[in-house]
This record gives C-alpha cells, sequence and structure tokens, in this order.
C-alpha cells in the first residue's frame, strides 16, 4: 500500500508534485490502451463486471497519504500539488468519490493552499460520482488529443462507448474550469501513419479548443518509452507554435518539450 503514494517528484510541467495512484498496484488498469502509455498495454481488456470485487481499500489509502503528508511536513518538503494519477485512469476506482473528498479533507488539514489535481482521459465523465469528484479537485487535467474519431481511435483505443462526440458534450459540463491536454506526435503503427499534427487534425483540433473554452492547455510530446515503437516526438518548433495560436485565444498554455 506504501507505493500507492509516491514522491514527491519533480513535474516538467507541475513543478513538485505528490501522486496517488488508486488503481491496483499488479497491473495497469485502463478503459484505454494509448500508443504512448508509459505503463505499457493493458494486459487484458478493462471489463467493468470484473472490477467491481476491488478491495475496497480508500480508507487505508487515505491514512497512508495522510502518514506520508504528515512526514513531508516534518520535513519541510512541501509539494506543489498532490495529483492522481498512476498506472491507468483513477476515475475507474469504486471508491473515487471517496477518495477524492478524503484527499481535499487531508489537504485542507494538513498543506492549506496545496493544490489537489486529477489526471483522466474524459472517458467516464458518465460514470456516477466521477463529475463531482473531479468538480472537487482544485485542477482537472482532461485528455483529448485529437477532435477526429478516426484518430482517437488510433491514438488511444478507447473501449466501446466512448466517442469523441459525447466526451466533447461532458466536458463543457465544466465550463472551462479545466486543464486540456492534448499529446502531439507522430509514427507509424500496425502501417498506419499517425500525425495528429497535420494543418487539417490542428484546425479540427483548435475549432474544439476554441467550443470548450479550457482555462488552461497542457501542450506536449512523448517524453518516455512507448510500448508501440515507431513513434517519433513532435518538434519543439511545432509545439510552439501551437502554444502561440493558444495563447493568442488568451489561454494559459503549459508546455512540455
Amino acid at each position: 500500500m506504501r507505493n500507492s503514494v509516491y514522491g514527491p517528484v519533480t513535474s516538467r510541467r507541475l513543478g513538485c508534485s505528490l501522486g496517488i495512484n488508486i488503481l491496483p498496484l499488479r497491473a495497469k488498469v485502463c478503459n484505454f490502451d494509448c500508443l504512448y502509455c508509459e505503463c505499457g498495454w493493458n494486459a487484458a481488456p478493462y471489463v467493468p463486471e470484473q472490477h467491481t470485487g476491488w478491495k475496497s481499500n480508500a480508507n487505508e489509502m487515505l491514512h497512508v497519504l495522510e502518514k506520508r503528508i504528515e512526514e513531508l511536513v516534518a520535513a519541510g518538503t512541501i509539494p506543489q500539488i498532490i495529483t492522481f494519477s498512476g498506472n491507468g485512469e483513477p476515475s475507474l476506482h469504486p471508491d473515487f468519490l471517496q477518495l477524492v473528498k478524503g484527499t481535499t479533507a487531508i489537504r485542507d488539514r494538513l498543506l492549506p493552499g496545496v493544490k489537489v489535481g486529477i489526471f483522466s482521459n474524459s472517458g467516464m465523465l458518465d460514470k456516477p460520482g466521477v463529475f463531482e469528484a473531479l468538480q472537487l479537485a482544485d485542477e482537472r487535467f482532461m485528455k483529448l488529443d485529437s477532435a477526429r474519431e478516426e484518430t482517437v481511435r488510433l491514438i488511444n483505443r478507447p473501449q466501446a462507448g466512448y466517442t469523441v462526440a459525447k466526451t466533447i458534450e461532458r466536458l463543457k459540463k465544466f465550463g472551462g474550469d479545466f486543464t486540456l491536454q492534448t499529446l502531439f506526435f507522430r509514427g507509424t503503427f500496425e502501417g498506419q501513419l499517425i500525425d495528429n499534427t497535420t494543418p487539417d487534425e490542428l484546425e479540427d483540433w483548435f475549432n474544439v479548443v476554441d467550443e470548450l473554452k479550457p482555462q488552461k492547455v497542457m501542450v506536449y510530446t512523448l517524453d518516455r518509452k512507448t510500448p508501440a515503437k515507431d513513434l517519433q516526438k513532435c518538434p519543439s518548433e511545432t509545439l510552439h507554435q501551437i502554444a502561440e495560436a493558444l495563447e493568442k485565444r488568451g489561454i494559459q498554455v503549459l508546455l512540455g518539450e
């Protein structure tokens, strides 16, 4: 259980971050199977019916988090943000809402002023309690790697039921109070070309950004080993061009190269 709380680590976009992995540590658990995921491929497709029996360990996780924060406070090592991330999609946890409520309560008591953030692939916004839990966080980092259905199918490989159109409509419920995160890259996979930085791709993506009006956009590219081997970083020049176009729209950019 100790490994469910890790760090603080230095994030290239968020600074000093204390991480919480609320998913089972033995394997990646996700409703996506992204080509670039640093956790590798899914061992098996995510089937909700097979995960309803997860041990309800929320109280134990929160106890570990509390003890770790007490250690950091005693050492004078104060993180800038506490982030829900790890080996999969955190909102899949059956006690997700309870865990977010508990984390914000611990933060309020021990680390007032420190933010709580959640990284999500935006694919579970229709699950009961998920939107409420995300609203409790100070920062919501919501993924959308392309505005095109076929590109998302290729890049993220979401499971049945996900569509870009439904995801965009659900993201609108935040009223712009979130960070849109998009990873830009190029390459090939199983004989198919991949590039979410083409002029047509970017035009569609910027149209969605204009529609969603997020407060921030996280623009980044590959940084770690990927399970799909023939992927390439997005050139720095392209990332900066995207960032400049966003800033002209009055949007704060978190840039990771």
